[in-house]
Order: structure tokens, then C-alpha cells, then sequence
């Protein structure tokens, strides 16, 4: 792969994970609920930290390929979106917020497919499992929170 279509590639990344902390940034200032802007602020911390860590990628790279395996719950694969709305309910938030660290998972692994080029393929491997500890984490939330309230 030549150089110019790499920087591409981490320029479509880091754009996308602007995009996602804007996303959640924009749904803390809309909520009014404390547990939603606190849960929306960290999910934008997170994607500003995968927007930096491509960036110092595409200085340094990385030495090796080393993940984690990350269990998947799948408590949030059978659940419709909910909207976006002001005032949503928590519940609705973490939703949310699961079905678009969902999304941003297959988008990297559907990437990591369509590349032979073995940098490019581990990039989208490496941002693919890092967008999967997100949902894992959301999920587990949801389960802690949500699901065992009665």
C-alpha cells in the first residue's frame, strides 16, 4: 500500500472517531439527566483517546498486534434504537450508545477484510477491538444497572 492511501485510511479513521466523541458530546449538552451527561462525557473522552491514538499510529506505528479477547454480552443485538431525544431515559442512552459502538465494530472489522496490506488490516483489527471493549463495557453496565433493578 502506498503511503498516500494509508494516511487516507487513518484520516478516515480519526475522522470517524471525531465524529463519535461530537456525537456523544452533543447528547450530554441535550440530556438533563446527571448519569446520562456523565455516561455520554466518558464515551467522548474515549473516542477523543482512539482519535489520538491514530494519530500517533500514523507517526510511530506499532511494534506488534497485541488485543485482548473481549467477550461479547449481546444484550443489546435484539434491542431496536431508540431515538434521539431530548430528555431520553438512561436506559435509552446506553442503548444508544451500544447500537453505535456496534456499528463502529463492524465498519472496522468490514474494513480490516477488504485490506490485504497486513498494517492497514491490523489497524482496523486494533480499532475494531477497541470499539468491541466499548460495547462489552456498556453492556455490562446495562446489566449491572438496568437489568438487575427490580
Amino acid at each position: 500500500m502506498n503511503k498516500e492511501t494509508f494516511n487516507d485510511i487513518i484520516k478516515f479513521a480519526i475522522e470517524r472517531e471525531l465524529e463519535a466523541a461530537n456525537f456523544y458530546k452533543d447528547m450530554a449538552n441535550k440530556t438533563k439527566f446527571e448519569a446520562n451527561i456523565i455516561l455520554f462525557l466518558e464515551l467522548e473522552k474515549m473516542e477523543m483517546g482512539h482519535a489520538e491514538t491514530l494519530k500517533k499510529f500514523k507517526n510511530e506505528g506499532w511494534d506488534k498486534l497485541d488485543l485482548p479477547n473481549i467477550p461479547d454480552l449481546k444484550i443489546s443485538d435484539y434491542m431496536e434504537t431508540p431515538d434521539v431525544k431530548e430528555g431520553m431515559t438512561y436506559q435509552d442512552a446506553i442503548i444508544l450508545a451500544m447500537k453505535r459502538e456496534k456499528a463502529s465494530t463492524k465498519l472496522y472489522t468490514d474494513l480490516a477484510k477488504e485490506f490485504t496490506d497486513m498494517e492497514a488490516k491490523n489497524l482496523f483489527i486494533r480499532l475494531a477491538n477497541e470499539e468491541t471493549n466499548h460495547k462489552f463495557q456498556l453492556e455490562s453496565l446495562y446489566d449491572e444497572e438496568i437489568l438487575t433493578e427490580n
